[in-house]
């Protein structure tokens, strides 16, 4: 019998090891031991994450973040963490945070089973369908209306891996073009370079209102489908994840989150004080009520 006591001993300090390596390697220890962490954000994604008139990050999802923050801070009994921030693109976010150069990302990035072979998600704190917008007098509403037009959207995005399916399935013999952000796509449309800009809803929403003329604009009705935005954090992190999904689900079960979305969408807002009157869809309500952090946009329907 005692020639199988060492093996097993073995076998089971490997096992209660297991959890601490795992840890040494992660994101919370990343955190404890440079007293920093980087949070990821955009300039031009309104309401979620931009920059306000002073050249600051503000947003949703920013507030969101800083609310995941101090649950890390907490778990690690460091009140004076440093918060470092980072510009990211739609092009640039997935590789910074697998490389580590971010922490967490917060702007409104597409949760989906594609990008989860990557990346990681918190829960869902916004669902968007897929929408364009276009000149008012260009009268472009549907689908069908996108036909051999010249379309823009953003580099990096799903919105664009979405125009591109539609365009070879449907045989549209639309004109895509690609931008590097939000706003220049939006100025394409501005100056008649793209009949029209498909995009998530909320953030042409943003757009228009912030624009020189937002009667000039309208928004279809139409949309392409729907999905789910969340916080973006590195893959087969548990302990992280567990921080950053126990904060959001204490933020939503408290009723919290209901103030930090009046503030964004049914408020006035930096820089112009403009108020984007976008109510809680109820696909939101339900996650409010029944966190997830699923990337199957069904479950949003």
């Amino acid at each position: 019998m005692k020639k199988f006591r060492i093996p097993l001993l073995l076998a089971a300090l490997a096992f209660i090891a297991a959890p601490a390596l795992a840890q040494d390697t992660g994101t919370l220890k990343k955190v404890k031991d440079t007293g920093t962490i980087t949070i990821g954000y955009r300039e031009a994604s309104i309401p979620f994450s931009y920059l306000d008139q002073n050249q600051k990050p503000v947003g949703y999802a920013m507030d969101i973040c800083y609310k995941v923050v101090d649950a890390v801070k907490q778990k690690l009994n460091m009140p004076n963490l440093k918060v470092a921030l980072t510009a990211v693109t739609p092009s640039t976010r997935i590789p910074l945070m697998a490389n580590g150069t971010i922490d967490l990302e917060c702007g409104s990035t597409t949760n989906n089973a594609e990008r989860k072979q990557q990346v990681d998600f918190g829960m869902t704190y916004f669902v968007i369908k897929y929408r364009f917008v276009a000149k008012k007098a260009s009268k472009l509403d549907t689908i069908a209306d996108l036909k051999g037009q010249t379309v823009v959207s953003t580099a990096g995005t799903t919105d664009i891996k979405a125009l591109n399916e539609l365009n070879t399935a449907d045989k549209m013999g639309i004109n895509i073009l690609s931008a590097n952000d939000h706003a220049a796509a939006f100025l394409m449309v501005e100056t008649g370079r793209a009949k029209a800009f498909l995009m998530d809803d909320i953030l042409l929403y943003g757009l228009v209102a912030n624009s020189k003329n937002p009667a000039d604009f309208h928004i279809s009705s139409a949309s392409l489908g729907v999905e789910p935005y969340s916080l973006m954090l590195r893959k087969d992190d548990p302990e992280f994840k567990k921080v950053v999904d126990d904060a959001m689900t204490k933020l939503y079960k408290s009723g919290e989150i209901e103030t930090i979305y009046h503030k964004w969408f049914l408020s006035k807002i930096p820089p112009k004080g403009i108020n984007l009157d976008f109510p809680i869809s109820d696909s939101l309500k339900r996650v409010f009520a029944n966190p997830t952090d699923s990337p199957d946009p069904n479950v949003y329907k």
